[in-house]
């Protein structure tokens, strides 16, 4: 696994500071519901209970009931696909990376289905930092960039913002990070 880099330390040192604004309002959860903002930071991993299904251009990207949900702070969860129940030969290598503090550096991929192409709409971590290991080679998903995202029997919307990952169902509460005014959640 991946040596913690200054960069990541950096990064992870700035959550430790007091003061992160926090919205005015946080939904309170119903019966089957967590809240984002119960959800930790620094994130950790757990097992989902619910089958996971990718889509896009006709065909079945992933599926399986053994997806790992990040869950941070503000955050609907991202879901990790591991890499046997994905269809692999849809995806192809996209340029560039980027730094997770927590997980390490992120590589990209294209999703291709005949003529229809989605860029960069999927990432996995190679070499992540040792505590989130168990992401090694699982394939996150951009809800938006995909036909139909499901958890479970629920169609999945995408986190507000277009950069992050998170799937939003019914079973999680926000408000979440991405729409207006959330930056510095």
């Amino acid at each position: 696994m991946a040596k913690l880099t200054d960069a990541a330390a950096r990064g992870r040192a700035k959550w430790g500071l007091p003061g992160r604004p926090r919205p005015s309002h946080v939904e309170t959860p119903g019966p089957g519901q967590e809240s984002a903002w119960a959800f930790p930071r620094p994130p950790r991993l757990d097992v989902c209970p619910h089958r996971v299904r990718v889509q896009f251009g006709g065909r079945v990207v992933a599926d399986t009931t053994a997806a790992l949900r990040a869950l941070e702070t503000s955050h609907p969860p991202t879901y990790y696909l591991p890499p046997a129940d994905v269809d692999l030969d849809m995806l192809v290598r996209a340029p560039g990376t980027s730094l997770c503090e927590w997980k390490g550096d992120a590589v990209y991929w294209t999703v291709r289905a005949g003529s229809k192409v989605a860029e960069r709409a999927a990432w996995s971590y190679p070499d992540p930092f040792d505590d989130f290991a168990q992401v090694l080679d699982h394939v996150a998903f951009y809800c938006d960039a995909m036909d139909a995202c499901w958890v479970g029997q629920e169609r999945a919307q995408p986190q507000p913002g277009g950069f992050y990952g998170g799937w939003v169902t019914s079973h999680v509460v926000g408000p979440f990070k991405g729409g207006p005014g959330s930056a510095g959640w």
